[in-house]
């Protein structure tokens, strides 16, 4: 792990994000619903800037990615970092560096000021869960519900 680095993807790594988040939702049995693409991402996280990415590199190989964004909390009139997805290549697994990215992400954290750290877990995913207890992060008591599609515009639509 001597080798390995960071670096902030840039507007010519589209390409490569949509294939991280492609690896993520197979590994998550959930490929079916991206439908993000290219332009959709050069949009929100370069032209917009609503979120960023950053690689683990070893050998100046990318090795694994996380995507985040900012959040705000009312509690703690601050903004957290989301990390809204961490994957790291299988061949690299159990070695730390998702710890080490984990790190990275807390270390810009600190020195941006933020408030909190945080990032959400699916259920079924115990390896993950107790890699993230052993880390020292506490497991809320939150559910996540989403609305999309024809659901999103039900509610929008929906006359009293």
């Amino acid at each position: 792990m001597n080798n390995l680095t960071f670096r902030n993807a840039s507007e010519s790594d589209v390409g490569l994000i949509l294939e991280y988040i492609k690896k993520l939702a197979d590994y998550e049995n959930r490929l079916d619903e991206v439908i993000a693409t290219e332009d959709s991402l050069r949009k929100w996280i370069f032209d917009k800037k609503q979120a960023e990415v950053i690689f683990a590199l070893e050998d100046g190989k990318e090795i694994g990615f996380a995507l985040f964004f900012l959040s705000f909390s009312t509690y703690i009139s601050n903004v957290n970092l989301h990390l809204e997805d961490l994957y790291i290549d299988p061949e690299y697994r159990a070695k730390g560096y998702g710890k080490a990215l984990l790190k990275r992400l807390a270390q810009i954290v600190i020195e941006r000021g933020y408030g909190r750290f945080e990032w959400t877990c699916l259920d079924w995913n115990q390896p993950s869960i107790d890699f993230y207890l052993s880390l020292g992060a506490e497991k809320k008591d939150w559910n996540v519900f989403h609305l999309t599609g024809e659901n999103l515009k039900k509610l929008v639509d929906d006359v009293e």
